[in-house]
C-alpha cells in the first residue's frame, strides 16, 4: 500500500493523487468545492518561500492553497 500524508508536505513538481479531504476540516467544503476531491490528481508546482501558500495545478487550473488547508487533504503519491 502506498503510504499517504497530508498535501502540505509534498515536495515541488510532485504529483499526488488525493485519497481523502479530512471530514473533521472546517473548510471541507469549500476545498471540495474547488474540485479536490477523491481521485484528483495534483500536481505541486511551487511554494512561497516560507512554505505558504502551496501552488497546485488540477483539472486544468492553478490553485494556491494555505498549508493549513493542504494538510487537511490526505493525499499518496504517483
Amino acid at each position: 500500500m502506498l503510504r499517504e500524508i497530508g498535501l502540505d508536505e509534498v515536495e515541488i513538481n510532485s504529483k499526488v493523487k488525493v485519497v481523502r479531504v479530512d471530514p473533521n476540516s472546517r473548510t471541507r467544503r469549500r476545498i471540495m468545492d474547488m474540485g479536490i476531491v477523491r481521485g484528483t490528481e495534483i500536481l505541486v508546482s511551487g511554494k512561497a518561500p516560507m512554505g505558504d501558500p502551496i501552488e497546485l495545478q488540477l483539472r486544468g487550473y492553478n490553485l494556491s492553497l494555505r498549508k493549513k488547508e493542504a494538510k487537511d487533504v490526505i493525499v499518496e503519491l504517483l
